[in-house]
C-alpha cells in the first residue's frame, strides 16, 4: 500500500511533463487520479493507460481553461468520475499545474495575450480551489506549481512571471483560510526542466540550460513529481502557506 492509498487526486494540464509526471507518482503512490487535459486527449488517455499498466488508477477529464464555464465544465467532469469510481465526489489532493507561456520580449506582450495568461495561469487556479472547498476532506492537500521565474529575470516571460507570483499567493492565503481544516497549501517552483518541447533536443542548448542548475543539468518532469508526491502526503502535513525552491539550485545565483 502506497502513501496515498485510498486517495483521491486532481492535477491539471497532466497529459505531458511535469502534470503527467505528477499522475503518474501520485498513482504509483496509491491514489485515484483525475488527469487533466484541455486539448491533447491522446497524450491524456496515454497517461491513464501507463497508470493503469503500472497497477494504478486514473481518469481523463477535459476543460479548456481561460473561457466561461471552465471550472464549471472541470468539476462536472471530475465529480463524475469519482462518483462513479468511489461512490463519492470527495477530493484529497488538488495540483494546480496547467499553464501557459508567453515568449515575447515585454514591448509585444498585447492586452489579449497578457488577459489570457492570467485566465488560464491565475484566475483558473483561485476558482479552482473556490470550488474544491466544497469537496476537499479535511487533512486535504493543495499544491500550486509556481516558477522559478518568481525569483529571476527572464523579460520574455515578465508577464507569465506575474501570473505565477499571483499563484504564490494563493498558497500564502488559503493555507490561513484552511489551516483549521488540517489543510495544507504550498507552491513548488521548477527550474528549466524538460517538457518535451523542441528545444531539448538540441544538445547545445539543453548544454547552456543545464549550466544555470548547481547541478549542471536540466530538470527531468519527475524531479517535480516527487516532490509533489512528498507534500501530498502525511509526511508534509506541518508544511503549510511554503514557496518550495524545485529549481535544482537556479536560484543560488
Amino acid at each position: 500500500m502506497g502513501k496515498l492509498a485510498n486517495k483521491t487526486a486532481l492535477v491539471t494540464g497532466s497529459s505531458r511533463g511535469i502534470g503527467r509526471a505528477t499522475a503518474l507518482r501520485l498513482a504509483h503512490e496509491g491514489a485515484l487520479v483525475a488527469v487533466h487535459y484541455a486539448t491533447g486527449e491522446e497524450a491524456a488517455l496515454s497517461t491513464v493507460a501507463d497508470i493503469e499498466a503500472a497497477g494504478g488508477r486514473a481518469f481523463a477529464v477535459r476543460s479548456a481553461f481561460g473561457v466561461p464555464g471552465d471550472v464549471d465544465t472541470l468539476f462536472e467532469a471530475l465529480e463524475s468520475g469519482l462518483k462513479e469510481r468511489t461512490g463519492v465526489a470527495t477530493l484529497d489532493i488538488l495540483v494546480n499545474n496547467a499553464a501557459i507561456m508567453g515568449g515575447v520580449p515585454p514591448e509585444e506582450v498585447t492586452p489579449e495575450l497578457f488577459d489570457r495568461l492570467f485566465a488560464i495561469n491565475a484566475k483558473a487556479p483561485f476558482f479552482i480551489v473556490q470550488r474544491a472547498l466544497g469537496l476537499l476532506a479535511d487533512g486535504g492537500r493543495i499544491i500550486n506549481i509556481s516558477s522559478g521565474l518568481t525569483r529571476f529575470a527572464n523579460p520574455e516571460e515578465a508577464a507569465y512571471a506575474m501570473t505565477k507570483g499571483a499563484v504564490e499567493q494563493i498558497a500564502l492565503h488559503f493555507a490561513k483560510y484552511l489551516g483549521a481544516r488540517g489543510i495544507t497549501v504550498n507552491s513548488v517552483a521548477p527550474g528549466i526542466t524538460d517538457n518535451g518541447s523542441p528545444v531539448f533536443d538540441i544538445p547545445q542548448a539543453v548544454e547552456q540550460m543545464a549550466q544555470m542548475s548547481a547541478f549542471g543539468q536540466v530538470g527531468k518532469p519527475a524531479d517535480v513529481g516527487d516532490v509533489v508526491a512528498f507534500l501530498a502526503s502525511d509526511d508534509a502535513r506541518w508544511i503549510t502557506g511554503s514557496f518550495i525552491d524545485a529549481t535544482g539550485g537556479t536560484l543560488l545565483g
